[in-house]
């Protein structure tokens, strides 16, 4: 689970993580954050999610952190937009396009100035078990005092797949977010025609959370 990791996944376009439409998730529950147009938002691990242009049309200021160039030029690319690229030191590229920044490097070098919300799809669930600790610890670093974080996780039987996706349980949650005010919002249990299930896993369930600081 180092960087070579995920840059071989995406040199390999081995993306199935990648979601072509908007995340029904996001345009469902973001309501729930209770957003004004001028808060920053944040999304860790972006990759080349379209759910970035969705909440550039929401918000001013859209900042993802990627840690491959290719997904972050793709990004850009599939959307016919032209970004500012410039090098900002520490291994780092800025890719800027009118709301939208995107911060290409290590997310855990990386430096922002603290967001209003978070939208976390695919990235506490990238992360193995030692790792998601330091992983929500830099995340709380750059989120306002009463910030908002909308997250999703999966939950199944670890030892019957091998992530990423790594299965997060509720325990789990609470324990990386203590201190927080924590709202399960949804649990969705896939049924036995689900990819999931058919790959062999006994159950699988998609959950929403709200969590605030």
């Amino acid at each position: 689970m180092d960087t070579e990791f995920w840059h071989s996944r995406w040199a390999e376009n081995r993306i199935g993580f990648h979601l072509s439409d908007i995340n029904p998730v996001l345009t469902k529950y973001w309501p729930r954050l209770n957003t004004t147009r001028s808060d920053t938002v944040l999304v860790p691990m972006c990759g080349k999610s379209v759910d970035l242009a969705w909440l550039a049309q929401k918000h001013d200021n859209v900042v993802g952190i990627e840690l491959s160039d290719i997904a972050v030029r793709a990004f850009f690319s599939e959307h016919f937009y032209t970004p500012m690229v410039t090098s900002i030191g520490n291994g780092q590229t800025l890719y800027e396009f009118d709301e939208i920044t995107i911060h290409c490097g290590d997310f855990f070098a990386t430096r922002v100035e603290p967001v209003d919300v978070v939208y976390d799809r695919a990235a506490l669930i990238a992360m193995p078990e030692n790792m998601r600790k330091m992983y929500t610890e830099h995340l709380l670093s750059m989120v306002k005092a009463g910030g908002r974080i909308l997250l999703v996780t999966v939950d199944y039987p670890q030892p019957e797949m091998d992530g990423p996706p790594f299965s997060v349980t509720k325990d789990e949650v609470e324990q990386l977010f203590a201190g927080c005010k924590i709202t399960h919002l949804d649990r969705d249990d896939a049924d036995e025609s689900h990819p999931r299930r058919q790959r062999g896993l006994s159950r699988f369930a998609e959950e929403v959370w709200l969590i605030e600081l």
